[in-house]
């Protein structure tokens, strides 16, 4: 009897070991499938750069009904400050919604990007240092998430990555549930990168 007893045991033992594996090894792979779903990218492409925000409404990406179309615009747009500064604030301001560029924001854009047009270029694929930030076409921008990037119902923070800086910088959004529509909130990602070579004194 006891040996029986000691036999059942055993296998009871091992069921329970196999059991808490099995259930160890789902846990961690919900974690990393989730983990993965919330590292998406998605890659937009334009044959041209908008020049009006009536050449803007007309992509598809202007639905606005994702935060990546969004922020994607939004690159788009900031490349044509230097040729025309007003068409670029009424497309920022389309991408804006409910609210408009205000005095302090177009002050703070045009600090960042005016002599330094190629911070922008520098989000598209192909533009680097060495080539003056001049991208392939047609015009490639990658945009992505992190795993916080919609921690807070209805806002977003997503990234795009430039061909001068070693990480990626950061859009902040604001999703407008009636409308299920995001809207620029706030640019983050116009810190000064790496100098085109042609510029840099000491290259």
């Amino acid at each position: 009897m006891a040996l029986f007893d000691s036999i059942i045991n055993q296998v009871t033992s091992q069921f329970k070991r196999e059991a808490s594996k099995a259930v160890s090894n789902m846990a961690q792979n919900a974690s990393q499938a989730i983990a993965k779903g919330r590292n998406h990218t998605e890659s937009f492409t334009f044959t041209a750069l908008p020049a009006s925000v009536e050449e803007l409404k007309a992509l598809p990406e202007a639905s606005l009904d994702s935060a990546f179309k969004t922020t994607a615009l939004c690159i788009a747009a900031l490349c044509n400050l230097e040729k025309d500064a007003n068409a670029t604030w009424e497309m920022l301001d389309y991408l804006k919604g409910p609210e408009s560029v205000n005095e302090k924001e177009k002050a703070f854009i045009k600090e960042r990007l005016l002599g330094k047009q190629y911070k922008t270029l520098s989000f598209f694929k192909g533009a680097t240092p060495d080539n003056g930030y001049t991208p392939v076409t047609p015009y490639t921008i990658t945009v992505s998430e992190n795993p916080y990037s919609f921690d807070e119902e209805n806002w977003a923070t997503l990234y795009v990555t430039s061909g001068g800086a070693d990480a990626p910088r950061p859009i902040k959004l604001r999703r407008k549930p009636s409308t299920n529509q995001w809207f620029l909130n706030e640019i983050q990602c116009l810190a000064d990168i790496k100098v085109p070579i042609g510029q840099d004194a000491w290259a």
